[in-house]
């Protein structure tokens, strides 16, 4: 790959020291250790101020804990190893990696790479590999232990940085999670949030589950064009730069000819694939499959189907690899199978560690209520401000993109500004389905900045496999251009979707008449 030689502009001088900054930083996992630590200090010190909040989703008042108490201390111990198992991207990424590792080693993968590259202009890569990552929302989390690696493999199997492919799907992966045509478990989810605190105010109003579809399906075309611009003209141009590829890589996709085995393999494995997926079709179609929710729906929390994802992917990669390893002569026994699992889980060491210190920190985060408060004060200092309406949905934005970077989960925020923001805005004359839109935004655009991600390490060692002194600065640096650029532009899209009057739902404007 040949490095660039262009002088640095301003903004690759404020990124480069972002970045050198942030690689000072201790290792992630010591780093979540001090984290950790520090939560247990402020809590203490905070908890025995009277903030004067009551917490919506209780009407209890909210309180600092104090998590150095005897009985904390002895709670913290007691819930270690549950916490540190029932950490949800644990899982998540162990068991798809099982499968992902079967099919990367046996050569499935790099197979059907070469395929795609074979007829995908080099041009469309980057808005192609972002579409992708923004339609992988639907399948929950997956798009992080499958999109976002394979991003990476593609750019580089094309010639092209690894680390910018590793961005552009992480951009859309995490920064769009907003940005989706297709309907997704969260939609109806965040919209019962949206309805109850609706119903503060009007105890009869009624909600479309899908009430920001048109709105999440249009930004998708606005996710793809700042990832696609930001990608091709500012992010890989400065890794040219700054951050060349280690030489002498192992264990990565080469673009040399299939031979016939491999062609008969890809083949008669991806024959298997489509089979099982139209088979899975056809058990989910029907309105009484055992794959759907009670109610019929499938695309809820509730139904089987959404809670399987991950096994699928897990037999999705799995059996094809193992089909196209031994027709492919890469595989001569079950115990090429094992290794290459094996080999897979080894890659993962490192993660393991980190996901440890990190599951420990954001339980303690959690317990200890700091960001609770500090997501409740921010929405009752904007709502003290009582600016006008455009401005409020703009602060919004910006306040949920804040407190992100505290709360990671959308709904738990949700939850606890909602109750706030949304009857405050019916006064204002804004509907339920625009507030919710607001916070999606703020809420979306900030996930790919925040170590509170629990995937934001993964995505670290994913990086580590081509640049291996990347690190939390050399990450923070790559996605805050995409931050910045989407929390404009998407924000602006925002306005100009409701000045115009385009239908979020059922409804784009509120008439407040005194309940």
């Amino acid at each position: 790959m040949k490095q660039s030689t262009n002088k640095n502009s301003l903004l690759d001088r404020f990124l480069n020291s972002i970045e050198r900054a942030g690689n000072k930083l201790p290792d992630p996992a010591v780093l979540f250790l001090i984290l950790m630590l520090l939560t247990w200090l402020f809590s203490a010190l905070l908890s025995p101020i009277d903030f004067n909040e009551l917490d919506p989703r209780t009407g209890e008042k909210l309180y600092i804990q104090n998590l150095l108490t005897g009985e904390r201390i002895a709670a913290f111990l007691s819930r270690m190893i549950p916490t540190f198992i029932n950490f949800p991207p644990l899982g998540v990424v162990l068991l798809a990696m099982l499968g992902v590792g079967v099919a990367e080693y046996s050569g499935f993968i790099n197979a059907g790479l070469k395929y795609l590259l074979g007829f995908t202009p080099k041009s469309l890569l980057t808005p192609i590999l972002v579409l992708v990552a923004i339609v992988s929302h639907t399948a929950a989390d997956a798009g992080y232990v499958l999109v976002i690696p394979l991003g990476g493999v593609i750019f580089y199997a094309a010639g092209r940085h690894p680390l910018a492919g590793i961005a552009a799907t992480f951009a859309g992966v995490s920064g769009g999670f907003s940005a989706n045509f297709i309907p997704s478990a969260i939609d109806p989810l965040l919209q019962s949030f949206t309805q109850s605190a609706a119903q503060i105010l009007d105890p009869g109003i009624q909600l479309n589950p899908l009430n920001n579809i048109f709105f999440t399906g249009l930004s998708s075309l606005v996710v793809i064009g700042v990832a696609w611009y930001l990608t091709d003209r500012v992010i890989e141009p400065r890794l040219l730069r700054t951050n060349p590829v280690d030489e002498n890589l192992t264990d990565v996709p080469r673009m040399d000819e299939l031979g016939p085995k491999e062609k008969k393999g890809f083949k008669l494995a991806s024959l298997v694939l489509v089979l099982g997926l139209l088979g899975l079709v056809a058990w989910a179609y029907p309105l009484d499959s055992s794959l759907r929710a009670p109610d019929g729906e499938i695309t809820s929390f509730a139904a089987p189907l959404m809670q399987s994802i991950v096994p699928l992917i897990f037999l999705v990669f799995w059996i094809p690899g193992i089909l196209y390893g031994f027709v492919a002569g890469t595989y001569t026994s079950s115990g090429d199978v094992i290794a290459s699992m094996s080999k897979a889980m080894g890659s993962m060491a490192q993660y393991i560690v980190m996901a440890f210190f990190c599951a420990l920190f954001i339980d303690a985060f959690s317990q200890s209520n700091i960001g609770s408060m500090t997501a409740l004060k921010g929405a009752a200092f904007l709502q003290s401000l009582q600016l006008p309406s455009q401005v409020t949905v703009v602060g919004i934005v910006f306040l949920s993109a804040f407190v992100n970077l505290l709360v990671g989960s959308a709904s738990a925020k949700w939850a606890l500004i909602s109750p706030i923001f949304v009857p405050m805005l019916m006064q204002l004359g804004i509907s339920p389905d625009l507030t919710q839109a607001a916070y999606r935004v703020g809420d979306s655009v900030s996930n790919i900045i925040t170590p509170l991600l629990p995937y934001f390490p993964l995505v670290v060692i994913f990086g580590q496999r081509y640049v291996k002194n990347t690190g939390i600065g050399t990450l923070v640096s790559l996605m805050l251009p995409y931050t910045m650029y989407l929390l404009v532009i998407w924000t602006a899209f925002l306005l100009i979707y409701w000045t115009l009057e385009i239908p979020l739902g059922l409804q784009s404007s509120y008439e407040y008449t005194g309940f």
